[in-house]
């Protein structure tokens, strides 16, 4: 990855959140007219390049350092006469940051530390003002008239070294106080004095230890924002290794020296496998603003880059044993331990160890408790009963937060081979676990304030974009999983997804089936797997992507290795099933597709398990199967466009006229400039002629001009 040193300029917009609270409508209208007027002629002016925007925020490049602080003061003072020039004007200010550092260059992307410095550099600004790095202002020396306040060396988060910082003294703001906190933090009748390294209660000493003081006043510093574990580790203990047990003391006196607990959490928050969060309001709103700022979406999104997108924690607790016969216990402990094995291979997830998780085989504690305790988001339990030679094995998925029920099932079946039975549940509970554990990641974070969204977030959150099946949440997917790659260069499974949406926005949505576009989407998936050779869901994709190159050999190689990391992937059996189907292993690819659906029966994609099942029975030329599995893809939610049109050419080749009609009528409908050129260019994937002119007459016969 290329490297170049360059002026890093960070702005973003003051309470935005507040505002669009207050007035949303006014606030966007606002903040998109002095980007229009203001913010982007000046860029232009004064050879910025904007990076990106992120709702509030503005990360962009200069050239030359001169420039870029002068295009600063004059986005500042032209901002602020804006908002002097009449009373039905909505007053918005700005923070900015400028810092002189090495990046690292991907396409018109720029990351690294550089971008950090000068992310935090301003949140350190006041509205309205600008603060420079040292490197800045010792680059202006004499070549500007211009008056500076030093603020010191500065300690930032995720930051380990102090940066030294210096305010601009911008004309219309008043030079600010040359230490970035307040002395005092107020809340809820508490006071952080950072002075005297005091915490007091209603005037009144309280006596706390010193570790207990520091992390009261990191998180208050930081609030609103989730600090993760290592956020903590590191500041309070230098990164030394702690144990779980250390931390956990440690909040808890916290929280018992400013009257909280575990149950109440009005002041600390644990937000389960994520962190901690200062949530108690501040008893000052100037003091609140100056000690911890609400993070914009341009800081959640470069405040972690180089860290890692934090994944959902599940445990598989050992499974009861309701008869009274102690010997039947190894039964029911093999499927947990199964079960844990099989979860695991799903890289998205985090699973409990089987040990940590058997600790609490006779535990009496609530699923909220043993979830605390195992650090786990969901809680996986069950039991299993034998009768004669028929056994009855329950499972259930609890979140362990809420304590609701997010997935259960029974299954009921003959005792032939104990083993055999074992591997069926197994497969089938990892299988159907995973898909239901994502739509609930995923709405979980479509449930997420906008401003605390990190890289999991932002990928779940382009997951439910991408499960849409339209072009626009297609695009929008892709944004999503840029913005969390923004955050977390390395993580691996939003490579992977952007690749698959690349690949769709060509196969089922309009964008150029190009060779640049399809190159683009293998080096993504490539990228991937380079990061993690061991996730299905990477080779899972690269098969896809091999697929839409018409390179079926490379595809179908691909996603048998995808099954050999993950037998349980319903949608890699999908995959595999549809690049036999175009090498013309039709056999082959029916009990694929027949795997997929009996794994994942409500997965997001099971209308293409249809829908690509009714291909392989068309080019079979079993063509009332086609039309069976065809109409079902067509009654699931969520269905593309290429359902129903499958559905007219296997009744076109059915000879069904009116049924062909009505189909036909349903996909112009749905698709109006559908036709067999349409088509023809479409399934640019295809690559044997006899399946091509099968497609293609079954339209015809249909009445598809």
């Amino acid at each position: 990855m290329k490297r170049k040193l360059t002026t890093v300029f960070a702005m973003d917009a003051v309470g935005y959140s507040r505002l669009m609270e207050r007035d949303e409508e006014k606030t966007h209208d606002r903040l998109k007219s002095v980007r229009a007027a203001i913010i982007d002629p000046l860029f232009s002016r004064h050879g910025g390049r904007v990076v990106k925007l992120m709702g509030d925020g503005t990360l962009a490049e200069f050239g030359s350092v001169v420039s870029a602080v002068q295009c600063a003061i004059d986005i500042q003072e032209s901002i602020a006469k804006g908002n002097n020039s009449s009373d039905d004007v909505l007053d918005i200010a700005f923070r900015i940051g400028i810092h002189l550092g090495d990046v690292l260059i991907e396409g018109d992307d720029i990351y690294g530390d550089g971008v950090n410095v000068a992310s935090r550099l301003e949140s350190l600004a006041p509205a309205g003002g600008i603060v420079l790095s040292k490197q800045v202002h010792d680059h202006l020396g004499n070549r500007v008239k211009l008056a500076f306040t030093p603020l010191g060396a500065q300690s930032v988060k995720n930051i380990h070294r102090p940066i030294e910082a210096f305010s601009v003294d911008v004309p219309h703001l008043a030079t600010p106080k040359a230490t970035a906190t307040s002395d005092i933090i107020r809340f809820n009748g508490f006071e952080l004095d950072t002075k005297l390294y005091e915490l007091r209660s209603n005037g009144q000493s309280v006596a706390i230890e010193p570790q207990v003081f520091d992390l009261l006043l990191y998180l208050a510093k930081n609030a609103h924002q989730t600090m993760t574990k290592d956020d903590v580790v590191s500041a309070i203990w230098n990164d030394r290794i702690v144990s779980d047990a250390s931390l956990s003391s440690l909040i808890k006196s916290a929280r018992k020296a400013v009257g909280d607990d575990g149950e109440m959490q009005h002041t600390i928050k644990t937000l389960r496998g994520r962190g901690f969060r200062f949530v108690a309001e501040f008893d000052d709103d100037d003091k609140a603003d100056a000690t911890s700022p609400v993070p914009s979406e341009l800081d959640a999104l470069v405040s972690l880059q180089g860290g890692v997108a934090i994944k959902p924690s599940v445990a598989v607790l050992p499974f009861a044993n309701p008869t009274n016969d102690s010997s039947e216990d190894y039964l029911s402990d093999g499927f947990a331990e199964d079960i844990t094995t099989a979860l695991s291979k799903h890289r998205w997830l985090n699973v409990v160890a089987r040990n940590s998780a058997f600790a609490f085989r006779h535990a009496k504690e609530g699923i909220k408790k043993v979830g605390e305790a195992l650090a786990a988001d969901y809680i996986v339990s069950g039991s299993v009963r034998k009768a004669g030679s028929r056994a009855r094995v329950t499972v259930q998925v609890v979140d362990a937060e809420t304590e609701i029920s997010v997935w259960s099932e029974r299954f009921d079946r003959d005792i032939v081979d104990i083993f055999a039975l074992q591997d069926e549940i197994t497969e089938l509970v990892a299988g159907r676990i995973e898909a239901e554990l994502g739509i609930t990641e995923r709405k979980k974070a479509e449930r997420q304030p906008r401003k605390n969204r990190g890289a999991w977030d932002l990928y779940q959150l382009a997951s439910a974009e991408f499960y849409k099946f339209t072009p626009a949440s297609n695009q929008a997917s892709q944004e999503l999983l840029q913005q969390a790659l923004a955050i977390d260069p390395k993580f691996a499974a939003a490579h992977s997804r952007l690749a698959y949406a690349i690949i769709l926005s060509m196969v089922y949505f309009d964008a150029a089936p190009d060779q640049a576009t399809l190159d683009l989407a293998l080096a993504s998936a490539k990228r991937a797997i380079e990061l993690d050779d061991q996730d299905a869901n990477g080779f899972f994709t690269i098969g896809r992507v091999h697929l839409a190159r018409r390179e079926y050999q490379d595809a179908i190689e691909a996603l048998s290795h995808a099954l050999e990391l993950n037998p349980c992937l319903a949608v890699t059996y999908c995959g595999l099933g549809d690049s036999l189907a175009y090498e013309g292993r039709l056999d082959e690819a029916i009990e694929q597709f027949e795997t997929a659906i009996r794994l994942s029966p409500h997965d997001p994609f099971r209308w293409a398990f249809y829908s690509y099942r009714s291909l392989a029975h068309l080019f079979r030329g079993e063509y009332d199967q086609a039309v069976h599995w065809a109409r079902r893809a067509v009654q699931t939610p969520n269905a593309q466009y290429w359902a129903s049109a499958h559905l007219v050419a296997a009744l076109g080749h059915a000879g069904d006229a009116s049924q062909a009609n009505a189909a036909l009528d349903q996909l112009y409908g749905i698709k109006p400039e559908f036709s067999v050129d349409f088509a023809r260019r479409h399934l640019f994937y295809l690559k044997r002629d006899d399946q091509m002119a099968m497609y293609l007459e079954g339209l015809s016969k249909a009445g598809v001009a």
